[in-house]
């Protein structure tokens, strides 16, 4: 209860009064009873968070507008993430922390240029982790959100078992307009589930990049996802291969999926050349990419749907797959 007590005196002096008499209150303390065992007392200090919450409408609309979504050409939402100085930085991170990157590929399988580059498209490599409170950003998209209410509710509850757990005081820890936390943006109930006190120094701290590149590996290796139960991360596979020509009936399989929805051999016979040739039954969706020049095809294989369930966008998951292959190609040219 002593951090229980130090996060309430932090929220004592409600900045905004709103959602703590919402309706839908009632089923947040059940949640947070049922789930993660608050008791009474706990529920107080929630209370308290929530008259402190901030509504902040502009929040729901920079989640409903985000670049993954509205960029419409492929080259535009690149050159945001895979430029030169990023992939300088890049090195440089993997330089200071090669030991780290090492074991997490060691132990995992998850090479150190993905996980690099994860951290170079959602904070440039820790310098960016979020300039809102995630109390408010929950809180708003939890109550305001049209269409993901359900989402952020869950990762509202989540986040205060966060605080609680973590001795945190709701009101104090920043992150993203849509709540994640940390070099490695993980949601609260992620970080709950999946990050590691990777350093041994007894927290689990994803301000850490120890901690942050561990917890990234294990995300791929072990995030469960109802939807998407085949997306873990493959050892020693590639993410994606190139198509050399693509000539696709009405008939063929959707492009752009969440998920493998088919197999090589039949985008094979709906029309896909690959450039270079894999088993027939390799799980594989089709991404199709509008650039100037035209649409451009790739094979997307398991590992690019493991990096598709950190952020469920195609463009996303194409820029972490491009940085890393720059990342791998910068280091193979130095000298």
């Amino acid at each position: 209860m002593k951090a229980l007590a130090i996060a309430l005196a932090c929220v004592a002096l409600p900045a905004w009064a709103g959602y703590r008499d919402h309706p839908r209150t009632a089923a947040l303390h059940e949640t947070l009873v049922a789930k993660y065992g608050f008791t009474e007392q706990d529920l107080i200090w929630v209370d308290a968070a929530l008259d402190n919450a901030e509504r902040l409408p502009q929040l729901v609309q920079a989640e409903r507008q985000n670049k993954e979504i509205t960029t419409p050409l492929w080259d535009n939402y690149r050159d945001l993430h895979v430029f030169p100085k990023q992939i300088e930085n890049g090195l440089r991170l993997l330089a200071e922390h090669r030991s780290w990157f090492e074991r997490a590929e060691a132990e995992y399988g998850v090479p150190p240029v993905v996980i690099a580059a994860v951290l170079g498209v959602e904070t440039k490599f820790g310098s960016f982790t979020g300039k809102h409170r995630v109390l408010d950003a929950l809180a708003t998209q939890a109550y305001e959100h049209p269409s993901r209410s359900a989402f952020f509710f869950s990762e509202l509850a989540a986040y205060f078992a966060y605080c609680r757990d973590f001795a945190q005081a709701p009101a104090e820890v920043m992150g993203s307009y849509a709540g994640a936390v940390g070099y490695a943006q993980f949601m609260p109930s992620n970080y709950l589930a999946l990050a590691l006190d990777y350093d041994g120094n007894g927290r689990v701290d994803l301000w850490s990049m120890p901690d942050a590149i561990g917890s990234i590996a294990r995300y791929f290796t072990q995030y469960q996802s109802p939807d998407r139960p085949s997306a873990h991360w493959r050892r020693g596979e590639p993410l994606l291969v190139p198509v050399a020509a693509a000539t696709l009936g009405e008939d063929a399989p959707a492009r752009n999926s969440r998920a493998a929805n088919t197999t090589i051999g039949s985008w094979i016979k709906a029309g896909v050349t690959p450039t270079v040739e894999m088993p027939a039954d390799l799980p594989a969706g089709l991404i199709e990419l509008r650039r100037p020049q035209g649409i451009e095809y790739w094979l997307a294989l398991p590992n690019f749907y493991s990096v598709m369930s950190y952020n469920p966008r195609v463009f996303y998951a194409m820029a972490v797959t491009q940085l890393a292959a720059s990342l791998q190609a910068a280091e193979a040219a130095a000298p």
